[in-house]
């Protein structure tokens, strides 16, 4: 049970420092507003999406242990990772370019099981 929760810790807390630091990204820089043209994205959901990250961020953070906001978290953070995936294949950008969006996801899917293991319910 102690290696659950140190996997579902560093899992998480790695996951919310990427998910944070794309936010800041989306919200502050020129080169994620061009990404977001690239994939063909209007610029206000650049900004919408950086606003959920942050939100599903500070969920994902809430100590609790049962409840549904944790599982919309997860499941607006496996959608996100997915359509990142796809829109990088879509638009074009080589296989290994779309990679970052399915490591993503398998850093949330480690979160996802592993707090499931702890919290048992």
């Amino acid at each position: 049970m102690k290696s659950q929760k140190i996997i579902y810790t560093l899992s998480t807390g790695l996951f919310s420092l990427w998910m944070i630091k794309n936010a800041y990204a989306y919200l502050t820089t020129e080169e994620a507003k061009q990404l977001c043209i690239h994939f063909g994205l209007p610029d206000y959901l650049r900004i919408e999406l950086a606003i959920f990250k942050i939100i599903g961020v500070l969920v994902l953070l809430l100590p609790v242990r049962r409840g549904y906001l944790k599982e919309w978290a997860y499941a607006g953070f496996f959608i996100t990772m997915i359509s990142g995936f796809i829109a990088h294949l879509a638009s074009g950008d080589s296989l290994l370019s779309s990679l970052s969006a399915l490591l993503g996801l398998a850093i949330l899917l480690t979160s996802y099981f592993s707090f499931h293991k702890i919290n048992k319910y």
